[in-house]
């Protein structure tokens, strides 16, 4: 097997590898800053941009979003890095 077939081999067993790695997780991020019912817009926006992410439900009422991501794309700190860069900083909730 010549080299550009076997590194073309490693990367599609690597790719599949990590593929069967990734899970779906759900995080809840506490969102003190949201004041006013329109606020949660914003903070869904953001998170829906960060890929990986697949379902967000932002509530106002309890200031906190709940996202639910791909583990192999992204992780709680890049969730609350996007809400903090859309005046919204967050924090996990425990």
């Amino acid at each position: 097997m010549n080299n550009r077939r076997l590194c073309i081999l490693a990367l599609s067993l690597t790719s599949l590898t990590a593929t069967a790695w990734a899970a779906s997780k759900t995080v809840t991020l506490k969102v003190p800053g949201m004041t006013c019912p329109t606020c949660p817009i914003t903070v869904k926006k953001a998170l829906n941009k960060v890929d990986g992410v697949s379902k967000v439900k932002v509530r106002y009422e309890n200031k906190q979003a709940v996202v639910t991501f791909d583990d192999a794309k992204t992780d709680t700190k890049a969730l609350i890095k996007a809400t903090t860069n859309a005046g919204f900083p967050s924090e996990e909730q425990k």
